[in-house]
């Protein structure tokens, strides 16, 4: 049974939705599953799990939250080195370019995406959920 953290941060809600479908998709695959405000994990706490799931949504010019969950991103980035993690996040406008980019700095890092990532455009209804709950599933697996 993996043991999974989610991290995230969210600031109007959905990317927060998306790690409560996220953790139950997971849970329901028998995983150990805990999750996190970017401001309650600390990269210490990385060794404590088999996978971690870090979500963000797209802030201004398509890049991640700087002021509480940027900080906290770094200081796990050099702990990343073959740690098996996921990324996701939502966002209203743009074309992805945020989690591209920020799936290129943890390859970067030597870290080992274990899924797609994934994005939602809003508030993760229909498909969108669907593919929420898939991602926790998967997680469950790896």
């Amino acid at each position: 049974m993996n043991k999974i953290a989610i991290v995230y941060w969210s600031g109007t809600g959905n990317t927060a939705a998306m790690a409560e479908k996220i953790r139950k998709g997971a849970e329901e695959k028998g995983a150990n599953v805990q999750v996190y405000k970017s401001g309650e994990f600390e990269p210490e706490m990385l060794d404590a799990f088999d996978v971690v799931a870090f979500g963000c949504p797209a802030m201004g010019a398509e890049s991640l939250e700087d002021v509480e969950f940027k900080p906290v991103f770094d200081s796990c980035a050099v702990r990343l080195e073959n740690k098996k993690i996921a990324l996701f996040g939502s966002y209203g406008w743009g074309s992805g370019k945020w989690l591209e980019r920020w799936e290129d700095d943890c390859r970067d890092c030597g870290a080992d995406i274990v899924a797609d990532s994934l994005a939602c455009c809003g508030f993760p209804e229909g498909e969108a959920a669907e593919n929420c709950y898939a991602l926790g599933e998967k997680l469950a697996s790896v």
